[in-house]
């Protein structure tokens, strides 16, 4: 019964939203991560997305616990950080009812949150394990053609950039990257100085993902 009350409240406010700009969120999290990292990404992301792209969305993220139903008012919430990363078994429920009931979760590693996202991952959707997402996948040729998949902005440990997924009935409802640091790459300029190409990359890919929640 809670579930199905979750998913009337999604396509309540999912519907309300669509006639209007739309919005998305970065969600707040426990356990001592730094989830307010980046706090220039979103913002350029959705400048450049409703420049480039024809999105709609308000220029302003908002904030949003795991636990809250706020979260059913955003059809997009990304999550990042650096560190440690703790899901009550109340948010669990409330995060898993909300991607079951179309929503959409995009976590960007910004260094050092692997180990306890996906341990937390791992909770969320015990029957639904992350899997690579190839390169043929929708999402790296939405808007914009990633023949090789994930692009790589930040070293980190040297690795490739890895593009994780949840699947729920066949549907992609959870996207985990690895090894890239999308979200320095959609920073002011200034903050990490990295080259003008690279946040191009890293921008074309993140209005990719958006386009892939909000056009699909």
């Amino acid at each position: 019964m809670k579930r199905l009350t979750l998913a009337i409240l999604f396509w309540v406010y999912f519907t309300s939203f669509s006639l209007n700009a739309q919005e998305i969120a970065i969600l707040k999290y426990q356990g001592g991560g730094d989830w307010y990292a980046n706090p220039t990404a979103l913002p350029n992301l959705i400048s450049f997305c409703n420049t480039n792209i024809g999105t709609r969305l308000k220029s302003k993220p908002q904030t949003v616990e795991v636990g809250s139903n706020s979260i059913f008012q955003y059809p997009f919430l990304h999550m990042t950080g650096h560190g440690n990363v703790v899901f009550s078994e109340d948010e669990l429920e409330n995060l898993r009812s909300y991607l079951i009931s179309g929503g959409f979760l995009h976590i960007d590693d910004n260094y050092g949150m692997k180990p306890y996202i996906t341990r937390e991952l791992n909770r969320l959707f015990p029957d639904n394990g992350l899997e690579e997402i190839g390169a043929d996948h929708p999402i790296f040729n939405q808007e914009y053609s990633f023949l090789n998949g994930l692009p790589k902005v930040h070293e980190h440990d040297g690795k490739r950039p890895q593009a994780m997924g949840v699947f729920v009935e066949n549907r992609l409802v959870l996207l985990l990257t690895l090894e890239s640091d999308l979200g320095d790459g959609w920073e002011d300029p200034e903050v990490h100085n990295d080259p003008q190409e690279v946040r191009e990359k890293a921008l074309q890919m993140g209005a990719n993902i958006i386009s892939y929640v909000f056009k699909t």
